[in-house]
């Protein structure tokens, strides 16, 4: 399984900006169940703290394209810098307006700015990728790696923010989360000599969410993101109702932990079938694997179900970022790459925001229905519109 990864890094400047990518983008499994942990033991509302975790991502998810279009207009160092700052003043008025008890309002305003100042630094670590191995059989691998690493950040994101929240402070975890997001992301920054090229010559074509594999995708993406986000906070309540809370993070990182192993898995394999047909495969096999969790009653059970479920994630997620790159001209390949995780991340508003209610309404147990129901949605949406994501297969790799 280790040896497609050997010689990933031999690549001068890759471990550099792999590493600081890494440690920019852990606060992205940290801030919401941070901001939902830190809001719903202050004010005691699962509505409040969901509605807020809904206003961040939604935020963000509007602002991503956009700030991926920057990007590619002007590079990506001057872009993300003075976005990394201003998010950073930004977390710390949230956390500031949630100690002071000030209004409501105040919570959703700076959590917006929040969301809209967030850096999408993983498109742009893919970007840095597809500009290094661009045309090699290695980029499947290096996308296999990045979202083994994002399910690594998804392991251990939570269940630190967790820890914190509940046994140290309950800012503790959004403190760290700044700190992460800070040295990361302007580390990331500083390394120019990864950075893709700004396309001298600007694609005609309009944005990448008119190409129809793309808006599928997105909608497919959205529909994901609605899963993780509602598994997110109802997960946290379950816990609770089972007198655990303080293990919610950790059955978050059985849910990621799924989904790392198969993501090592899966990226170590030469596939011969196509990339859409990997992708309709695993987008029904997540929808078939997430069932049992509207059914389980036990937190000891529900962390072996949510590692089972997790299990077809990273697949899912690698072959739609392929398919993004293969089917997005080079000229606007970040922002290409942002509308995807924009899509998760209104999907990820939605799933927070209806979880919270339906927890409240329902009970946690109950409220895991509606993660499944978006999980059927979504494979519905992606293999009934799979014939928009056919394209050329790329020459088998030369061995030697």
């Amino acid at each position: 399984m280790v040896g497609p990864y050997r010689g990933l890094f031999n690549t001068p400047g890759v471990k550099g900006f792999v590493f600081a990518g890494f440690i920019g983008r852990m606060p992205m499994s940290m801030l919401g169940i941070g901001i939902v942990l830190l809001i719903s033991l202050i004010t005691g509302s699962y509505a409040t703290a969901g509605a807020v975790a809904a206003v961040t991502n939604i935020s963000f998810a509007i602002a991503a394209p956009l700030s991926g279009r920057l990007v590619d207009r002007f590079g990506q160092g001057r872009v993300i810098t003075p976005l990394a700052l201003v998010n950073g003043a930004s977390m710390a008025a949230l956390m500031l307006c949630a100690g002071f008890r000030l209004p409501d309002w105040t919570l959703y305003v700076s959590g917006f700015v929040v969301g809209a100042t967030s850096v999408s630094l993983g498109s742009m670590v893919r970007a840095r990728w597809s500009h290094q191995l661009g045309g090699s059989a290695k980029l499947h691998t290096a996308f296999a790696f990045e979202s083994v690493a994002d399910e690594v950040i998804f392991v251990t994101g939570p269940a630190m923010v967790t820890v914190l929240a509940t046994m140290v402070n309950p800012f503790a975890g959004l403190i760290v989360a700044l700190v992460l997001m800070l040295i990361g992301t302007l580390a990331f920054a500083m390394q120019r000599g990864t950075e893709p090229p700004v396309s001298p010559v600007r694609h005609v074509g309009g944005s990448p969410i008119t190409i129809p594999g793309i808006a599928l995708l997105s909608c497919v993406y959205l529909a994901l993101g609605a899963v993780f986000g509602s598994v997110d906070l109802i997960t946290v309540a379950f816990a609770e109702e089972h007198g655990v809370k303080g293990a919610a993070g950790f059955l978050l990182a059985a849910f990621a932990g799924g989904s790392m192993v198969s993501g090592l898995w899966f990226g170590s394999r030469a596939w011969k079938v196509s990339l859409r047909a990997r992708f309709v495969r695993a987008i029904a096999i997540f929808a078939v694997g997430l069932l049992p969790i509207a059914f389980i009653g036990s937190a000891p059970f529900m962390a072996g179900a949510l590692f089972i479920a997790g299990l077809a994630i990273s697949p899912t997620l690698i072959t739609g970022f392929s398919l993004t790159e293969r089917l997005v001209p080079p000229s606007l390949l970040t922002e290409g790459m942002a509308w995807i995780s924009t899509s998760i991340g209104f999907g990820v508003a939605i799933g927070a925001w209806a979880g919270g209610r339906l927890t409240e309404a329902f009970g946690a147990s109950n409220a895991y229905g509606f993660s499944l129901a978006c999980a059927l949605l979504a494979a519905l949406v992606g293999i009934g519109g799979s014939g928009l994501l056919r394209l050329p297969e790329a020459p088998s790799p030369a061995k030697g």
